[in-house]
C-alpha cells in the first residue's frame, strides 16, 4: 500500500538584477531619414550607457523596425523607426541613474518597462525544495500515524516550481523611499508530490 502526499515550500528573497527595456524612436518624413535618425539615436544611447558603466555584453537589441503611419490609408503621413534594447543593471542602486541616463538622451528615448530577478535562484530554491520535502515528509508521518502503520521508503518524487512577486513590507519599504524604482520581493515556490510506502 502506498502512500502520496503534496507538501510545500516557499522562500522570499529580493531580486538583484534589473532589466530595463529601453530604446529609441522617430518618425520623419522619409523611410530612410527616419531610418537614419534612429540609428543615430540609438548610436547616442549605447554610447551613454557605455559612459554610464554598462557593459556591453549587458545590452542586447530586442527590436528593429521601420514602416509607414498612414494619415488616410494609403496616404502616408510619416514613417516610423525604432529600435530597443534590453540593459542588465546589476547593482540596483544605480537603476534610478542609468534611468535618467536613457531619459538625457533625447525626446527620441522610450522607456518601455522594467523586470526584476534573481542572479541566482539555485541557493533560493535549494531551501524552497527542503521546506517543501519536509512539508511532505511530515504529512506523510501524520497519515502513518494516523492508519496505524509504519512509514515506509520513498517511492516517487516529482516537483513544480513557482515564482512570483510580493509587495514590499512596510519596513522595506520605508528604507528604499530614496529610490524611485523598488525590487519588492519574490517568493518562489516549490511544490513536491512525494509517494511513500506504508510497511
Amino acid at each position: 500500500m502506498d502512500i502520496t502526499v503534496v507538501g510545500e515550500g516557499a522562500v522570499l528573497a529580493a531580486p538583484d538584477i534589473l532589466r530595463l527595456h529601453a530604446g529609441v524612436e522617430v518618425r520623419r518624413a522619409s523611410a530612410a531619414e527616419s531610418f537614419a535618425a534612429a540609428r543615430a539615436a540609438a548610436a547616442r544611447l549605447a554610447e551613454a550607457l557605455r559612459q554610464a558603466g554598462i557593459a556591453a555584453e549587458d545590452v542586447r537589441t530586442t527590436e528593429l523596425s521601420l514602416g509607414p503611419e498612414y494619415e488616410a490609408y494609403p496616404k502616408v503621413a510619416a514613417y516610423r523607426a525604432a529600435q530597443s534594447v534590453e540593459v542588465v543593471i546589476r547593482d540596483l542602486a544605480q537603476a534610478d541613474r542609468i534611468i535618467d541616463t536613457v531619459a538625457g538622451v533625447g525626446e527620441e528615448a522610450r522607456l518601455n518597462g522594467v523586470a526584476f530577478e534573481l542572479s541566482d535562484p539555485a541557493g533560493v530554491l535549494r531551501e524552497a525544495r527542503i521546506r517543501a520535502f519536509r512539508d511532505a515528509a511530515a504529512k506523510a508521518g501524520q497519515y502513518a500515524e494516523l492508519a496505524g502503520r509504519p512509514l515506509g521508503r520513498v517511492v516517487s518524487v516529482s516537483e513544480d516550481v513557482k515564482s512570483g512577486p510580493q509587495p514590499l513590507t512596510m519596513a522595506a519599504a520605508a528604507a528604499e523611499t530614496s529610490a524611485s524604482i523598488s525590487p519588492g520581493r519574490q517568493t518562489l515556490t516549490v511544490t513536491v508530490q512525494v509517494g511513500y510506502e506504508f510497511a
